[in-house]
């Protein structure tokens, strides 16, 4: 301010819009200020020394004003410009201490509604509850604040953000108010997520508005931040997401095990920083667990197991049984079906008897949510969930969202668990449709391999079969029914019947396929409409003739045969397929190879190839050099089958595994006879000289018994030449060749009866009996079984 006829330099870079000027008690001008000078075009020296009436516009309005008590917002008046145009202006007196003078004050009118309508609008955004409004410095230091954030996110001035809230939120939040301070441009409805440096740790989500505030020269001074508290909706938002991820994410395999891995890999870490799944030893195995609880009957086993920065150590692991039956805690939530809640002192007080109480509870746990799995009546197990030290205590609402998902998992489990059951009775069913799974006769050892498909999948109608035949042959079978499920069992279960039924009538391959064609073919017109297309197989047939050494395939559509030998040389055997079963319509070829001692035949279904990434006859070359590498180490037969099926498939798998031993050198003897009466005898004479050399003289009466009476029959009803041989090989094989196609018939003899008691006594005096049709004629044979030590 100025004295009257001179200026202050000090003051003269000093402007302000405040017009200020001094009167004294009788209303003259002792001081002006440049403002004034400025605002009415009059200088100090033109004004000082004169009566302040002189620049108001208006009579009176000094007396006025100074005579009256005027509000701090000041009182509308005009002043007289030097070139007598009137000014509007707010104006106001106040008295100065130790002296009889006073000061005036005006403002520009339109000045001082701006500074009052800011003022106003500051003033209104501070006395808000349902947002907060913070003033901060260049420095992002809090200047003034309407209110703290809450209890746990106090912001009072001086502090900065790394004051009040953890250290990466704090961070990012200054790196963002440091934005808007040095480009101007603001940020709107920017989310914020802060975690709070108080005990215990909050968490907020806060809608964040910031603009720059500039001083009167235009100069950055600071931020001004608009917040909103948002949490609720971001929890909100997070708890729908969760339901989301846990209805998409949580049952999608019918395996217990991963049911229970999916539950702790939806929660962990979006709903608690450790969360265990524990379910009764019963649903493991598919069993019903109990439907009411009780302590003495609920044993619980550890499924699942999830933490934030991985297991702490001693925690309960996977698969470990809890070491105690469920306590009280358990019991309550069980009984009354609910979620319950627990700060840890509550949880120790419980199990303060328990034998290892630090297995159950985790590091650092602050609050524990327990809630039951429980579906359709039955107890199934319990989650328990802990939050940490870093993360708040549990909600009313967290409690309503873990029963919900607790509710979704119980379901999963419990059709996991009612898929274990029945898969585990298709499986059984499956098992007691194979045959066992090692063949020993005299000239053949197979091992049969059944592996159901891996990853849960439902069983199917592979099937494997070594069928021992009369004169020491062998039938090999394998087969794969179309489809899966318990259907293709019984499928299976069906043709497998059949094939022994038809092998042992013993026809040839070929002809064993085309009857068994036409079953399917049978079976396709029984099935219903939707179902007649799925109803089919494919099968090969392999038998085997130790005397002959040669061996004989027909297939119906399936994979050929491989052979190894000692070497360990594999042939693929380039049978001929023809059409899969049920399709009819082609015959059905064979092809016949030579085996001898020493050979692995390998009959297998396509669940032994796996995935294959090229073609199907890459496959199985690469499945070929497998077996003969097996053979060549000298593998076990036993081994080596557990070898080439130990890999889980996609599909099922049937595996027959059979390896060639050698007869005895004389463990063949035959003879040919004319149809003369007469030389029964000499028959009769030729075996029992064999059996003398077989050291088989006590068997002499029975087998000239079955000998005499098969030829005379065979020489009185066929006609000749007539055929004997003796087979020796873990039973004796007596057989009797003729030209005839007639079949024997075994008849009782009427006491009047002269004849018709030959095969009658063959069939009391042998093991058993049978007859088989070759190219031309039939053979007649029997079996007499040898105690192991006569088995040559």
């Amino acid at each position: 301010m100025s004295t009257c006829g001179s200026h202050d330099s000090a003051d003269d870079d000093v402007l302000t819009d405040v017009a200020a000027a001094v009167i004294d008690d009788r209303g003259t001008v002792e001081r002006w200020s440049r403002a004034a000078s400025k605002l009415l075009g009059l200088s100090a020296t033109e004004v000082c020394g004169k009566p302040v009436e002189q620049v108001f516009a208006d009579e009176g309005e000094w007396d006025e004003l100074s005579s009256t008590d005027v509000s701090a917002g000041g009182r509308t008046s005009h002043l007289r410009h030097a070139d007598g145009h009137r000014i509007a202006v707010r104006c106001r007196v106040l008295p100065l201490e130790q002296t009889t003078c006073r000061l005036l004050l005006a403002l520009p009118a339109h000045r001082a509604e701006d500074a009052e309508q800011g003022a106003s609008l500051l003033r209104a955004l501070l006395a808000q509850d349902r947002f907060w409004i913070v003033l901060r410095d260049s420095d992002t230091y809090v200047v003034r604040t309407n209110r703290t954030l809450d209890d746990g996110l106090l912001m009072p001035p001086g502090t900065r953000l790394a004051d009040v809230m953890e250290g990466p939120d704090a961070t990012t939040a200054e790196a963002r108010l440091k934005e808007v301070l040095r480009t101007g441009v603001p940020q709107v409805n920017v989310e914020q997520h802060v975690r709070s440096l108080a005990e215990p740790a909050r968490e907020w989500s806060l809608s964040v508005t910031a603009v720059r505030t500039t001083d009167r020269a235009g100069r950055p001074s600071g931020v001004a931040v608009l917040l909103t508290d948002a949490t609720e909706q971001w929890l909100a938002a997070r708890r729908l997401r969760l339901r989301h991820r846990a209805a998409v994410g949580i049952g999608g395999s019918l395996d217990v095990r991963q049911t229970a891995e999916e539950i702790t890999e939806v929660l962990v870490p979006d709903f608690a920083g450790y969360l265990a799944v524990d379910l009764a030893e019963a649903v493991l195995v598919g069993d019903d667990p109990p439907r009411a609880f009780s302590g003495a009957e609920l044993r619980l086993c550890r499924m699942a197991a999830r933490a934030v920065g991985g297991m702490p150590p001693g925690a309960l692991q996977p698969g470990q049984t809890l070491p105690s039956p469920p306590g009280r805690l358990e019991r309550d939530s069980f009984e009354e079906g609910r979620t319950i809640i627990v700060d840890r002192a509550t949880v120790e007080a419980r199990m303060i008897d328990a034998p290892a109480p630090g297995l159950v509870i985790p590091k650092g746990g602050r609050t524990m949510a327990l809630a039951p799995l429980c579906a359709r009546g039955r107890v199934l197990g319990c989650m328990t969930a802990w939050r940490t030290d870093h993360e708040e205590p549990y909600a009313p609402q967290d409690v309503d969202l873990l029963t919900e998902i607790a509710a979704h998992a119980a379901i999963s489990i419990d059709n996991a668990r009612r898929y274990v059951r029945e898969h585990r009775a298709a499986v059984a069913l499956q098992q007691r449709l194979l045959p066992t799974s090692s063949t020993r006769t005299a000239a053949v050892a197979t091992e049969g391999r059944y592996r159901p498909p891996a990853g849960g999948a439902e069983i199917g109608g592979d099937w494997f079969d070594a069928i021992p035949l009369p004169s020491l042959r062998v039938a090999m079978i394998v087969g794969d029914v179309v489809g899966h499920g318990l259907h293709a069992a019984a499928t299976m279960g069906r043709l497998r019947t059949a094939v022994q039924t038809l092998a042992d009538l013993e026809l040839p391959p070929d002809e064993l396929l085309t009857r068994l064609d036409e079953l399917v073919a049978r079976l396709a017109a029984e099935a219903s409409p939707t179902e007649r297309d799925v109803v089919g197989a494919t099968c090969l047939v392999a038998l085997y003739d130790p005397v002959s050494r040669q061996c004989t395939f027909a297939s119906a559509g399936h994979l050929p045969p491989i052979v190894a030998g000692p070497d360990g040389t594999a042939t693929i055997v380039p049978v001929r397929p023809g059409p899969p079963l049920g399709v009819g319509g082609l015959p059905f070829e064979t092809t016949t190879i030579n085996l001898t001692a020493g050979h692995w035949l390998a009959v297998y279904t396509d669940g032994l190839l796996g995935r294959p990434t090229d073609d199907i006859d890459a496959a199985v070359r690469r499945l070929a050099e497998r077996i003969g590498c097996l053979r060549r180490s000298g593998c076990p037969l036993e081994a080596a089958s557990k070898i080439l099926t130990g890999v889980p498939a996609a599909d099922d798998t049937a595996l027959l595994l059979a390896r060639i031993d050698a007869l005895p050198a004389d463990a063949a003897a035959q003879w040919e006879f004319p149809a003369d009466p007469a030389t029964v005898s000499d028959a009769r004479a030729a075996v029992v000289g064999t059996l003398e050399r077989w050291g088989l003289a006590h068997l002499d009466f029975t087998v000239e018994l079955i000998i005499s009476e098969l030829v005379t029959n065979a020489i009185r009803y066929a006609g000749g030449p007539v055929g004997v041989r003796l087979l020796r090989g873990g039973v004796l094989v007596c057989e009797v060749s003729d030209p005839s196609n007639t079949q024997p018939r075994l008849r009782r003899a009427a006491l009047s009866d002269e004849g018709n008691r030959g095969l009658f006594l063959v069939a009391q005096t042998s093991d058993r009996w049978g007859s088989r049709f070759g190219q031309s004629g039939k053979t007649i044979w029997a079996e007499l079984t040898l105690p192991k030590a006569e088995d040559g």
